[in-house]
């Protein structure tokens, strides 16, 4: 029998308008989860479900392109960062086999003249594809917001002033990455640890992910087991990032997670998933906030910045 985990379904609405009491009893109860496992739902995130639908439309018409259209948009030299990344680049920290996947990703869009703009790479522009650009730079926009008033509501939690990471967020290097687990003809012939994301953490402050198109995501639980983590067609998936446990000093959980392979007799067909990765600015400080560090939970990490520990992870993760 599966041990039933703690990943509520929360309203993001009962944070952004809610009374005094609604707030507290969210920034709770995401805060509790976020000790437990890591992982909530969350509804009325601000992505209607026509927008949801039209994205998904955009990611299968990038992906149904032939190879030769989107090879033009994979630029080595960005490790991965914009644009596309072909089959077989990324494998988890640690892992042998790469992924069974293909990905694109756009970043940040500076458009109130900070001088920050400088350290970004331009996104990539589709030609081919004019609503595709235009739908991710939408969603985008609409999953920094959501997770800008769920930090917020951590924020409250964890005792810090309600707009802590305001500064450091704003501008800041977040990714949307939309992901194609291609389909394979001959899945027996594959290595045995091959498959579609293996076990892993994130690597950001906060992780949303708009409802995959088919099942798979599974989180791994405290006393071992993996459990599959299902959502409402509607509602996003939020985790937490190695960055934001790193700097809660473990108190805030970045659970091992992956995406396991269907039934062979499914392995035929593609599944879609879009993650919103949500980073600071390059040179913030993670080092351990005091206020989490005591004689039971010694600081257990050494200061680093966001940008130095991105570093770090893209090369363990095989994209530099």
């Amino acid at each position: 029998m599966l041990t039933t985990i703690n990943i509520p379904q929360l309203d993001i609405n009962d944070y952004i308008n809610g009374s005094a009491e609604e707030k507290k009893r969210f920034s709770d109860e995401i805060g509790q989860a976020f000790n437990d496992t890591g992982f909530v739902t969350v509804s009325n995130h601000g992505l209607s479900k026509q927008l949801i639908a039209d994205l998904y439309a955009e990611v299968k018409n990038f992906f149904s392109l032939p190879d030769e259209f989107k090879l033009k948009y994979q630029i080595p030299e960005l490790a991965g960062q914009r644009g596309y990344t072909t089959k077989g680049k990324e494998k988890a920290k640690d892992a042998k086999t790469p992924d069974l996947k293909e990905f694109w990703q756009s970043g940040q869009t500076v458009t109130d003249g900070n001088p920050i703009r400088a350290d970004y790479p331009d996104n990539i522009i589709v030609e081919e594809l004019p609503r595709f650009n235009e739908v991710t730079l939408q969603v985008y926009k609409s999953l920094e917001n959501a997770g800008k008033h769920l930090l917020r509501a951590i924020s409250v939690y964890l005792q810090l002033d309600e707009n802590y990471f305001e500064d450091k967020v704003h501008n800041g290097n977040s990714i949307l990455r939309g992901i194609h687990y291609f389909p394979l003809d001959n899945p027996e012939s594959l290595p045995a640890d091959a498959v579609r994301a293996g076990a892993h953490e994130d690597i950001n402050l906060i992780t949303l992910l708009i409802g995959a198109s088919a099942d798979g995501l599974e989180v791994l639980t405290r006393n071992g087991e993996w459990y599959p983590v299902k959502a409402d067609a509607e509602d996003i998936v939020v985790n937490v990032g190695d960055m934001l446990q790193r700097l809660t000093n473990n108190k805030l959980k970045s659970t091992t997670h992956r995406v396991v392979n269907p039934p062979q007799e499914f392995m035929k067909t593609s599944r879609f998933s879009v993650p919103f990765f949500l980073h600071p600015k390059l040179n913030v400080d993670l080092t351990c906030l005091s206020s989490c560090i005591d004689g039971d939970h010694p600081k257990a990490y050494s200061d680093i910045t966001a940008g130095e520990y991105l570093d770090e992870r893209l090369r363990e993760i095989g994209l530099k």
